[in-house]
Formats: C-alpha cells, sequence, structure tokens
C-alpha cells in the first residue's frame, strides 16, 4: 500500500525503496516485539470435549492472570459442537481439522504457530488454579537446566490422581506385561514401572510424566524439530518427548509447586476397548523399535495380535 501511494505522488524510485524499506522494519519491529513478549503458548488437542473445554479455558485465563499468553485449540474433527462453543472466546485460536490426525500431529500443527518463550500442551480435560501458570513459569526460569516440567495432578477432592502419576522409562518385559494384561494376575508386577510408594509431596526428577500437562521451552522443540514425534498418533508420544529430553542432556522434572485437576481421559473413553488396545499396542511398539534393538522389539511384534485378541475375546464374552 505505501509503494502503491508512493507512485501516486510520483516521487523517485529512491524514495520508493527508503519507503519500503522503513515498511519493512516496522513490521520486524512488530514481529520482534510481539515474540518477545509472548511468555506462553498453551496447545490443546480436542476431539469431543466439549464437556470440559469452557473449564479448561476459563481457567488458563485465570492462572495466566497478568502474564501475557496464546491458547490455540486444535480440534480433531469433533462430533459434537467442541469448535463452535469454543469460538465464543474470541482470545482463542481455534484451528478445526476436518479428520482425525492423531495426538501428536495436531499438537505439531500449532507448533508451528506459537510465539511463546515456552510452550504447555495441556489437555482439554484439565481445571487449573488461578496464577498458577505465572508460578510455573517463573520456576521454570529459575531452572535453566529443565527440558520439561509436569505439576502435581489431582482429582476434584485434591488428592493426588495415582493414575496420573510419573513413570519410569519401560523395559521389554513391563510392555509385554501390559499387552497381555498380566497385572490383572499378578498386581505389583509393574511396581517398578509404575513407581510404587511415589512420594508427590517431594520435587524430583523424574524419567517421564503424562502428556496432560508438560511445559517446555521453546528452545527444545525448536531443537527437536517437533513437539511429539510424528510417527505416533496416540499413547507413548509422551514419554518418546521425556525420553528425547533426557537424551538432549536436560532434566525431566515433577514439581508440586502447583497442582492441576486431572479429570483423565475423558476422550478415550469414547472409544472401544478394541480401538483402544490396537492403538497402543501400535504405539508401543514404535517406541520399543524407536528406542530399543530388535532382538528386544520383536517380542513387542509378536505378542500384540494376542493382546488385541484377547481384548476383542473379553468383550464378546461380555455381550453374551
Amino acid at each position: 500500500m505505501l509503494v502503491t501511494q508512493a507512485d501516486t505522488l510520483g516521487v523517485g524510485s529512491h524514495t520508493k525503496h527508503l519507503i519500503q524499506g522503513c515498511f519493512v522494519i516496522e513490521k520486524l519491529g512488530y514481529l520482534w516485539l510481539t515474540i518477545g513478549s509472548m511468555k506462553l503458548s498453551i496447545i490443546t488437542v480436542t476431539w469431543n470435549s466439549q464437556a470440559h473445554i469452557k473449564t479448561l479455558i476459563e481457567s488458563v485465563e485465570a492462572a495466566c492472570a497478568d502474564m501475557q499468553y496464546e491458547h490455540i485449540i486444535v480440534d480433531n474433527a469433533s462430533r459434537d459442537n467442541t469448535v463452535q462453543y469454543t469460538a465464543r472466546y474470541k482470545h482463542v485460536r481455534v484451528i478445526a481439522n476436518k479428520k482425525n490426525v492423531g495426538f501428536g500431529a495436531a499438537n505439531n500443527q500449532a507448533v508451528k504457530e506459537v510465539t511463546g518463550e515456552y510452550i504447555l500442551f495441556l489437555n482439554p480435560d484439565m481445571q487449573l488454579t488461578p496464577g498458577s501458570l505465572v508460578t510455573l513459569v517463573d520456576w521454570m526460569e529459575h531452572h535453566p537446566d529443565v527440558g520439561l516440567v509436569s505439576p502435581m495432578l489431582t482429582d476434584t477432592a485434591g488428592n493426588v490422581n495415582i493414575h496420573a502419576l510419573p513413570r519410569r522409562f519401560p523395559n521389554i518385559y513391563e510392555l509385554v506385561a501390559q499387552i497381555l494384561k498380566l497385572p490383572h494376575v499378578f498386581p505389583r508386577i509393574l511396581d517398578h514401572y509404575l513407581m510404587r510408594g511415589f512420594d508427590a509431596t517431594l520435587e524430583q526428577d523424574v524419567d517421564s510424566v503424562r502428556g496432560a500437562f508438560m511445559l517446555v521451552p521453546r528452545e527444545v522443540i525448536d531443537t527437536l524439530g517437533w513437539g511429539f514425534d510424528p510417527r505416533y498418533f496416540i499413547w507413548y508420544e509422551d514419554v518418546d518427548l521425556c525420553r528425547e529430553i533426557w537424551t538432549m542432556g536436560k532434566r525431566v522434572v515433577y514439581t508440586p509447586v502447583i497442582t492441576a485437576v486431572d479429570f483423565v481421559g475423558q476422550s478415550f473413553a469414547q472409544q472401544s476397548s478394541v480401538w483402544k488396545q490396537r492403538q497402543f499396542t501400535k504405539s508401543m511398539l514404535l517406541y520399543a523399535q524407536k528406542w530399543e534393538p530388535w532382538y528386544k522389539w520383536i517380542w513387542i511384534w509378536f505378542v500384540r495380535p494376542i493382546g488385541i485378541a484377547m481384548v476383542w475375546v473379553s468383550n464378546c464374552i461380555a455381550r453374551m
């Protein structure tokens, strides 16, 4: 527009180039100020999440207080009114996918758009406390050696949610035990993996945390080139990210400095158990193939069809 006006005024080419240069500098300066002042980018992936999205969005706003933030919601072709409902909030940007591209891929869509110094991967079935994100971002700024942090996740009564505690990186035996549902027969077989006896009141380094709430410095994501390895559709992308961060020489930390309510797996509850077992074991195999030698991950490949068949038979019996 400025160039067109310069042409209309009949100014020389030197003047036109000067005007263009000033315009570009102005735009670059504005972009630099925007990126530099944006402290936190929050990414939420939804799928039929209308029941909880209002609570999430409003609690995020209160949790950020006066900190500058952006909230991008990527919807994976919900069948309910998640997109229409979310669109009511003018400060939230919505990306509506026409098909379900998976959890990791949807997060990666938003990663390409964000400008914040820190990125928070936050599930839609979460509720935050006022000022909590200001506290956690400040904590991160005082711990530059940390590549990912996650807080204490609780139920609605404020009790520690035992299903949302940190876990160790699983070995092949523990992966096989999960596929074959061995904990139903041997309840303590996964105690090491599940970190039984974990003291949730202590801040500590951990192998991995749940993907429901992951705060990561932007520089870590830029180094990796993605938020989550795009090969995972759902499940194990969070464990994989934690392992990547440890490999980079950064720490993964659990801290009770803040708490957040995790309603745990509300979208998963809408899927059949056979679908969940198929996707869960597929991602498990991908994880094992990425991090383990072939003579270990081959066991996952071998028992995976057995595990899926077990769930299918169990469903058939339940319907009889």
